[in-house]
């Protein structure tokens, strides 16, 4: 993951700041800032505490929640606790690079330190690194797919994988490779495996392969900043037909699931603990007793057991369904601009277009404080709206304020004209009225009308209140139930802020297949920013 910088993709257009992932990870992500867990875990806040001897302050990728039996039996053994912070990659690497992880942890936990290596300024603040896991990037088909396709699971190549998908006969969802390890190791799999590269990609060779890379990518119909979401958004769609991820997530997850590990290579995530290099001395030890507790045999059987990742300790057996391993395993993209330069090719060139209603509360309890708030936000998310997106802005109060409605399509001949205009729309907009929050969601479900099959199309709704004018929560219930099941698959991602209701924001989350994100845990912008890992 990268973090976003100037003139990444186009000048003076991305901006260099990096909200803080609720995660996550969502990873998503999550028993971390505000849910970006890679498995779907629970929030939890960063520990800003001083050092406590043994105890070890970890920031950690929040797939990693599964770790905690395995974390309970190692403090027994070597009297660590360990007190976990869950990001996704992205916030970590960015956290790392500030210099703000220096002061909250002593070590770190991704699933793997190479794009960190990439950046000098953050290469620097890492020391001590111990492999204590891995798992590769894998392809998950629904068997009765794999039979249609003809496929051996133990033969499948990427090559075979793209000429499926650009026949139509394959469909899958992915994480964001922006925000997500997994969704990034899965696009560097990919790419490496249609380029015939021999070697670490290049740029030359990420140009070569874009033709095919656009077509497989054409593919992916759900996109996500979590796993957890994604499995769960999965389940919900009979017209997907698999997801890419890693092993341990696709042989976890509740649906059976064709486990393919593509012949010709993959990325795999080795899962390093590592030292901060700030980190107090007596830090450091209880990191490298921990790392070499987790090392031995019986911890090494624990986590293949309990997580599905493979051992890294000579003589200790895989759980048996990971029997069957990847063949090759492919190199990382050996310079930042490589990676950087595929990861702005997949979000402006290579994946489908967003389309995004933007649902906003500008009721009468917003003004003055939250309203500036709100403006602030929209106008530094510009920063982050890709080529062929389009925006609408949909303001309410005790109805959609339909003169303020506004709709911008970012052209990448000339994209400058639709930030700016829609900059200009969000510093517009005023508080008044009361707060229809069901009315203005069947607007926008109106608006957006039929979901087009290659676009990834979406809902935001933030609201600072509960409803008080236009349909009851009733009302919309039935509205959504009477949607063509085509439209029954844009989602809804309600942000949690000021005085808004909980329960009815997760209930509108849960029936449209959304999710909740919670600006409470952290900033505005934060939680708008988090979401575009769903978009």
């Amino acid at each position: 993951m990268r973090p976003r910088t100037t003139g990444v993709g186009r000048a003076g257009v991305r901006t260099g700041r990096l909200a803080a992932l609720a995660l996550a990870l969502a990873l998503a992500v999550t028993g971390c800032t505000s849910g970006a867990d890679d498995k779907g875990g629970g929030p939890s806040s960063p520990d800003t505490g001083a050092y406590r001897p043994g105890t070890l302050r970890v920031l950690a990728s929040s797939e990693l929640a599964d770790m905690a039996p395995v974390l309970e039996e190692a403090r027994k053994a070597t009297g660590v606790t360990v007190r976990p912070t869950y990001a996704g990659t992205l916030d970590a690497v960015e956290r790392i690079a500030s210099g703000e992880a220096d002061r909250q942890y002593d070590a770190i936990w991704l699933s793997s330190n190479d794009y960190l290596r990439l950046r000098p300024e953050v290469a620097k603040r890492i020391t001590g690194e111990t492999p204590v896991m891995t798992s590769p990037v894998a392809f998950g088909v629904r068997p009765e797919v794999v039979t249609r396709l003809g496929w051996d699971p133990e033969k499948v190549t990427w090559a075979q994988i793209h000429r499926a998908v650009a026949e139509k006969k394959l469909t899958y969802g992915m994480t964001d490779p922006l925000r997500s390890n997994s969704g990034f190791s899965a696009l560097v799999s990919v790419a490496s495996g249609l380029s015939g590269a021999q070697a670490a990609l290049t740029d030359a060779d990420v140009k070569a392969t874009s033709p095919k890379l656009k077509e497989f990518f054409a593919g992916q119909k759900l996109t996500s900043g979590s796993s957890g979401w994604l499995a769960t958004a999965y389940a919900r769609r009979t017209d997907v037909d698999a997801l890419v991820n890693y092993e341990s997530v696709l042989l976890s997850m509740p649906q059976k699931l064709t486990v393919i590990r593509p012949a010709d290579g993959v990325v795999t995530a080795d899962y390093p603990l590592t030292s901060l290099t700030a980190a107090r001395p007596e830090a450091k030890d209880a990191a490298r007793r921990l790392a070499s507790h987790l090392r031995t045999p019986a911890a090494q059987r624990l986590i293949t057991e309990r997580t599905l990742r493979r051992p890294v300790v000579p003589g200790v057996a895989p759980e048996p369904r990971l029997a069957a391993g990847p063949r090759r395993e492919l190199p990382f993209p050996g310079s930042r601009s490589v990676a950087d330069g595929l990861l702005d090719a997949y979000d402006n060139t290579l994946r489908r277009p967003s389309r995004t209603v933007y649902v906003l509360d500008t009721s009468g309890s917003m003004d003055g404080e939250r309203l500036d708030r709100l403006k602030k936000a929209l106008v530094e998310l510009t920063g982050d709206f890709r080529d062929r997106e389009e925006v609408t802005l949909l303001p309410f109060g005790s109805s959609v304020k339909e003169a303020e409605v506004t709709t911008h399509t970012v052209d990448p001949a000339a994209p400058k004209a639709a930030l700016d205009a829609i900059r200009a729309d969000a510093n517009r907009l005023s508080a008044s009225g009361g707060t229809a929050i069901y009315s203005s969601l069947e607007a926008a479900y109106g608006k957006l009308g039929t979901a087009p099959d290659d676009t990834f199309t979406s809902i935001v709704l933030m609201t600072d209140g509960a409803n008080t004018d236009g349909d009851p929560a009733g009302a919309f219930d039935g509205f959504y139930q009477s949607l063509r099941p085509e439209q029954q698959r844009i989602p809804v991602f309600p942000i949690l802020f000021g005085d808004s209701d909980r329960a009815a924001l997760d209930h509108i989350a849960q029936l449209t297949g959304g999710r909740l994100f919670d600006a409470h845990q952290g900033s505005l912008d934060g939680a708008f920013e988090e979401i575009r890992g769903y978009q």
